[in-house]
């Protein structure tokens, strides 16, 4: 059941970390209801049921402005904004902590752990870094700067309050934060490094995997080979660009995809199960920009080590 939109200036409270569902009743429904239930089981009757809208309604999880539960025969009224918090599918829980690298009034630095999507989306709601901080810290308005990846793990940048997101978020947008990851990947001698690498990416939405194509580059990557073991090297990779699976497309072009990846260079079966003991050998090792609200220097480094390359 989906709304127009969640809101978390809403009556009700944050749900495991959720914002509730804001429904504006239109101006012009099209065949105008006479009563608010008969809207709501018109609009979400297709997608759940409208024997599930109506147990919904005699339960009361529809509620107003002022938090009172809105009952099936109330009068519709166009503009109304009723809200209520959607059902969610169980989630497998990610069995690794988010660790706190920085906190202070406007921002909070934490290490992602591999697996854990950054924000509620598709099938990953709950089992989200923002839900678990959110009820973990107890900052309801905590939102991400930007996103990593579910299956990288590392530093997410984090704003406590809504009036200073944008201002974070323009860093990201703008170049103007320096990233560096480290990634364990096979080791080649002819693959010569460092070296720069540029190509046109395109990412298809509810396609899997992204792919280079012809034409003017709009990604960009640093790859530098750090140390070796035998076939396997750590690598230091410093994107300039963030294009979606930028990294591991551009390890991949090298002949030198990333241990564990299961896109890259072979899409394993979807929605095969979590394997936690092999996750994508990649992570945010760093994050370092000038603060856009206090003016100060800034530098974090993860404590994350990837599992494949342990201490010694």
């Amino acid at each position: 059941m989906r709304g127009r939109r969640r809101s978390s200036g809403g009556p009700l409270p944050q749900r495991d970390g959720i914002d509730a569902v804001r429904v504006r009743l239109p101006e012009d429904p099209g065949s105008f209801p006479a009563t608010v239930g008969e809207y709501l089981v018109g609009r979400f009757g297709g997608a759940v049921g409208a024997a599930r809208v109506a147990g919904m309604l005699e339960a009361g999880r529809f509620v107003g402005a002022d938090g009172a539960a809105v009952r099936d025969a109330e009068p519709y009224t166009a503009g109304r904004c009723l809200w209520f918090h959607r059902d969610f599918a169980p989630e497998e829980p990610v069995p690794f902590p988010v660790g706190v690298v920085y906190r202070d009034e406007r921002i909070v630095v934490v290490d992602k752990p591999h697996f854990l999507a950054t924000m509620p989306r598709g099938r990953h709601i709950t089992e989200t870094a923002v839900a678990r901080l959110r009820r973990e810290l107890d900052l309801p308005a905590l939102q991400p700067a930007h996103r990593l990846d579910r299956l990288t793990a590392g530093l997410l940048l984090c704003v406590v309050r809504p009036e200073d997101r944008g201002a974070y978020q323009t860093l990201f947008r703008d170049r103007r934060v320096c990233k560096e990851y480290e990634a364990v990947a096979p080791y080649d001698p002819s693959v010569a490094l460092p070296r720069t690498v540029r190509s046109r990416i395109v990412k298809e939405r509810g396609v899997l995997t992204a792919r280079e194509e012809p034409g003017e580059p709009n990604s960009e990557s640093r790859v530098e080979l750090v140390e070796r073991r035998g076939g396997v090297g750590r690598y230091r990779l410093l994107p300039t660009t963030g294009r979606t699976h930028q990294l591991r497309v551009h390890m991949n072009a090298l002949g030198l995809p990333i241990l564990h990846d299961p896109l890259y260079p072979v899409v394993e079966a979807e929605g095969a199960a979590d394997d936690f003991s092999r996750p994508l050998q990649l992570l945010a090792r760093v994050l370092e920009f000038t603060d856009p609200v206090g003016g100060e220097p800034r530098r974090f480094m993860s404590g994350l080590r990837l599992s494949a390359w342990p201490e010694g």
